[in-house]
């Protein structure tokens, strides 16, 4: 028996057949995401042992760009975690959080719009490409590649601690929805309703945040 195989099943739910590897995979990746809506540090050791569990599940589901992705938020992660560590405005095990500059936002957004429309392209056509590596065509290749290149971004900015880290949260979470629970993996799809819900508490609590931390500058 194989853990990390898709079809190594450790209950069925109502029909559903809830593999090991989707299972620890989901409960690690709500609870980083907890831990980063408390601004925790923990939430960095929890989210790479979830990032290593879910690249193996995408890859056998064909979902290649957010196979390839995870190896992106391995080394975010480690960043991230690295300096979170580091702020110089950490209080106790929390650190502060604000908003990007607007022109940088705009800049950001521009980038992430014009690297999904490539990125979508490009999987469209990978499995022509790369035929040893990615056997069968991409699934929703564009979806696939918005959600991909915003969750990016949004992973970068998470480790930079900026608030609008949330805002594309989101959005992917309500794009995640739908796209999981076509392609069956309907667990993930509920996560990512969790998800979606973790996100807008996380937006709301680093709004605070922030608006206490200006309230000390300003005393």
């Amino acid at each position: 028996m194989n853990p990390l195989s898709v079809n190594t099943i450790a209950f069925t739910v109502m029909g559903y057949p809830m593999s090991y590897i989707e299972l620890v995979g989901t409960v690690l990746y709500l609870w980083s995401v907890w831990l980063i809506a408390q601004r925790r540090m923990l939430t960095w050791p929890v989210g790479i042992v979830s990032v290593l569990l879910y690249m193996a599940l995408f890859y056998q589901i064909r979902l290649y760009a957010d196979a390839v992705e995870q190896i992106y938020y391995l080394a975010v992660s480690v960043y991230g975690w690295w300096t979170w560590h580091r702020s110089p405005h950490a209080t106790g095990s929390l650190v502060s959080v604000r908003f990007s500059q607007v022109k940088t936002m705009v800049v950001t957004i521009g980038i992430t719009a014009i690297l999904s429309l490539v990125v979508g392209v490009v999987l469209t056509r990978v499995h022509l490409m790369l035929p040893s590596i990615f056997p069968e065509p991409a699934s929703f290749p564009y979806l696939d590649a918005i959600t991909t290149i915003m969750s990016l971004t949004a992973m970068w900015l998470l480790a930079r601690k900026r608030t609008e880290n949330w805002i594309y949260w989101i959005v992917v979470d309500l794009i995640g929805i739908g796209l999981y629970y076509v392609k069956g993996v309907k667990f993930v799809s509920l996560l990512y309703v969790v998800l979606l819900v973790l996100a807008t508490r996380g937006l709301v609590l680093w709004l605070k945040a922030a608006r206490a931390q200006r309230l000390r500058a300003t005393t």
